[in-house]
């Protein structure tokens, strides 16, 4: 089986580039991008079959990207991240057909079992 692709959109630097090394310890191919525009960009060059992105982001907020991506490449499966309590938009992204939404500070191991639920189930093209 192949490997899954995974983008992680947050735009914390530091903290997307922890999470991408903690998840390649785990062989997760991962690839980054640290704004909306950036993510939708580097889908368009590679689709990922999952992405993390944090909710609360400048410019495209995250229920605005998952709702893109799911127009774009509806197979593309999405994991929200919020340090927030859960709202409004935790609610549009599962209604927007996100797989879960986990809270900062992340659990590892929630999130990894999320990302592994995909591996059964048609990847994306």
């Amino acid at each position: 089986m192949a490997q899954i692709k995974v983008l992680l959109v947050d735009d914390e630097r530091e903290f997307v580039t922890s999470l991408a090394r903690r998840l390649a310890r785990r062989n997760i191919e991962t690839r980054i991008a640290t704004s909306g525009e950036q993510a939708l960009h580097q889908i368009q060059e590679r689709i990922p079959d999952v992405v993390v992105v944090d909710l609360n982001m400048p410019e495209i907020d995250g229920p605005e990207i998952v709702r893109r991506i799911k127009v774009m490449h509806p197979r593309i499966h999405v994991v929200a991240l919020t340090g927030e309590p859960w709202g409004k938009k935790v609610k549009d992204v599962l209604q927007l057909g996100a797989l879960g939404c986990l809270e900062k500070p992340l659990n590892i191991d929630e999130l990894v079992a999320l990302i592994m639920k995909v591996e059964g189930s048609d990847l994306a093209e």
